[in-house]
C-alpha cells in the first residue's frame, strides 16, 4: 500500500500511516474482514502494491490506536484480560479476532470493545458493532468450550470525537458524556455460529471463484452502503424539494394533494416528481479499492 501526503499532514502523522502494524495474526481471515465484503478483502490482497491511501484519511485510525495504547497501559486486575487475540478453525480456515478488554466475574465474561467514533453512531447504532462483537463472543466460547466460561454481555466503549456539551444539555437522546458505554445485543450461541459459518462460506466461495476464474464477486447494496431510493416532489426548474418520499405512489399522492390545494387558491401548479436513486456512499468515498473496481465504474456510468 502506498501512503501519500497530498494535504501536507505533519510528518509524525505520515510516519504513523507508513508504520501501521495492524495484523490479523496467523489466520486466514480476521473478524473485521469476515463481516465485510468478500470482494473488498480479495481486491485489497490483489492490488495491495497499487492501492494509494492519503495520510489524512488515517487520522481517526491514529486516534483509535492512541486510545488503545493508553488504555493498554492500565493496571488490570486478575479478572481482566486486555488485548487478547483469539483464534478458531472452521471449515478449514482460521478466524482471528482481537478483544480489547474482557472482564470476568464468576465465570461470566463481559466483552468490551473501544471505538473512537461519532455521536451519530451512538444515537442511531451500527449493525457492524453487533456483528463484530458477537463474532468475538463466538471465538471466546470456542476457547472456553472445555471450562465452560460463558459470555454474559457485550459492550462498546465509545469515545466520541464530536461530542458537544451544549447539545447534550439540549437534546434528550444525545449522549451525556464524551465517553459512553453502548450495550450490544448478545446472540444465541446457535445464531452466532450460523452467522460465522455463513459469512465464512461467502468468503471461501468468493476466494475460490477468484482463484479459478480470476473473477471478483459483486458487492451487495448493503456492503456498498446504499441509501434508499427516493422520489422528490419539487417545483419545475428548482433543485430543492418540497417533500422527499420513499415511494413513487406517495409522491404522486402528495403532488395531487398539493395541486388541489393550489387550485383552491387559484394558483397554477408547476410541480414535478424527480426520482433520486440511492447513492452508494462507500464506493469512491470509503473504499480503498474503488479505482480498480469495475462494479463501481459501472455505477458511475449509470449516473451520467
Amino acid at each position: 500500500m502506498k501512503i501519500t501526503n497530498n494535504f501536507g499532514m505533519p510528518q509524525p502523522f505520515v510516519d504513523f500511516a507508513i508504520n501501521d502494524k495492524y495484523s490479523k495474526g496467523l489466520a486466514d481471515i480476521s473478524v473485521t474482514s469476515l463481516i465485510d465484503s468478500p470482494k473488498v478483502k480479495i481486491m485489497k490482497d490483489v492490488y495491495n502494491e497499487e492501492i494509494e491511501v492519503d495520510a489524512v484519511d488515517m487520522v481517526w485510525a491514529l486516534f483509535g490506536t492512541a486510545v488503545h495504547s493508553v488504555l493498554e497501559q492500565s493496571n488490570p486486575s486478575k479478572n481482566v484480560i486486555t488485548e487478547e487475540r483469539l483464534y478458531s478453525k472452521l471449515n478449514g480456515w482460521i478466524i482471528s479476532g482481537a478483544l480489547d478488554r474482557q472482564e470476568i466475574e464468576n465465570g461470566i465474561t463481559t466483552i468490551i470493545d473501544y471505538k473512537v467514533t461519532s455521536v451519530w453512531s451512538v444515537i442511531y447504532g451500527k449493525i457492524e458493532w453487533e456483528r463484530q462483537l458477537n463474532c468475538y463472543a463466538w471465538l471466546l466460547r470456542d476457547k472456553h468450550m472445555k471450562n465452560q466460561n460463558e459470555v454474559g454481555a457485550l459492550k462498546i466503549c465509545a469515545i466520541l470525537r464530536d461530542w458537544n456539551r451544549r447539545e447534550a444539555e439540549r437534546k434528550e437522546n444525545y449522549p451525556k458524556a464524551p465517553i459512553v458505554f453502548v450495550d450490544i445485543p448478545l446472540w444465541d450461541k446457535e445464531v452466532a455460529h450460523n452467522y460465522v459459518s455463513e459469512r465464512l462460506s461467502k468468503h471461501q466461495e468468493a476466494q475460490m471463484n477468484y482463484d479459478v476464474n480470476k473473477e471478483f464477486s459483486l458487492c451487495s447494496d448493503e456492503e456498498m452502503w446504499k441509501k434508499n431510493d427516493a422520489w422528490a416532489v419539487k417545483k419545475k426548474g428548482q433543485k430543492r424539494a418540497l417533500r422527499v418520499l420513499d415511494t413513487e405512489e406517495e409522491a404522486i399522492k402528495y403532488m395531487k394533494w398539493h395541486n388541489e390545494t393550489d387550485q383552491a387558491y387559484m394558483k397554477k401548479s408547476d410541480l414535478e416528481i424527480e426520482f433520486r436513486g440511492g447513492e452508494y456512499t462507500r464506493c469512491g468515498n470509503y473504499c480503498s479499492v474503488a479505482e480498480f473496481c469495475s462494479q463501481y465504474k459501472e455505477r458511475l456510468n449509470e449516473r451520467k
